[in-house]
């Protein structure tokens, strides 16, 4: 096996769950392919041999790649402000993709996507990684170029939103339309449901 195949295979053996966190944190699984594409021309350009953790560096170039993303989106404004939503993870019956069945497996409810759609880049990045992937701070830190402190206050706030948000059932499109009115300068007395078994956090060794 020449080196370009063996990166090739270490790359693929975590791309669903590059996948994943990509996902979360962008909600748009275009640009989560994106992100993931970016991270595997970073990484094919590396030294991969002096990579100690390559999970962790993989994670933290996905990271980095779809920080910016969410900043480019928050600045430039390029989604229609009356009318995006995240991009649900749909199953298909008669899907025999392994990498979609794993991000379907490892996917999250819209309602909880929509309330992410309220986080500054760094919330959302901060509170995704750590509360759903257990990334430690200090590589979250490390991503967003802040001390591990400023991380964990981040994640902080942002599970601060999600918590108070509505929880009652069935409460998923007034959450979409409280987020559009928000985005849009409109009224913003809906909250963002997001039903607790939404809210399950995901092991790093998944």
């Amino acid at each position: 096996m020449d080196e370009r195949d063996w990166l090739t295979e270490r790359f693929e053996e975590h791309r669903p769950r590059l996948r994943a966190v990509a996902y979360r944190i962008l909600g748009s699984r275009s640009e989560a392919d994106d992100a993931v594409q970016e991270a595997w021309i970073g990484f094919s350009r590396s030294n991969a041999g002096e990579i100690d953790n390559l999970e962790a560096w993989l994670v933290t170039a996905v990271g980095r790649v779809a920080l910016n993303m969410l900043r480019s989106r928050k600045t430039r404004r390029e989604e229609p402000l009356d009318g995006y939503l995240p991009d649900p993870i749909v199953d298909r019956a008669d899907s025999v993709d392994p990498e979609h069945e794993a991000l379907l497996a490892d996917s999250v409810g819209l309602a909880l996507l929509v309330v992410l759609e309220t986080l500054t880049p760094a919330e959302r990045l901060a509170y995704v990684l750590h509360d759903m992937f257990s990334v430690p701070f200090d590589e979250i830190a490390a991503i967003l170029d802040r001390s591990p402190d400023a991380a964990r206050q981040l994640a902080s706030r942002g599970r601060r939103r999600i918590r108070s948000a509505d929880t009652t059932p069935g409460a998923t499109a007034a959450a979409q339309q409280g987020i559009l009115s928000t985005e849009s300068g409109g009224p913003t007395k809906d909250k963002a449901a997001v039903p607790v078994w939404e809210l399950r956090p995901i092991p790093r060794s998944a």
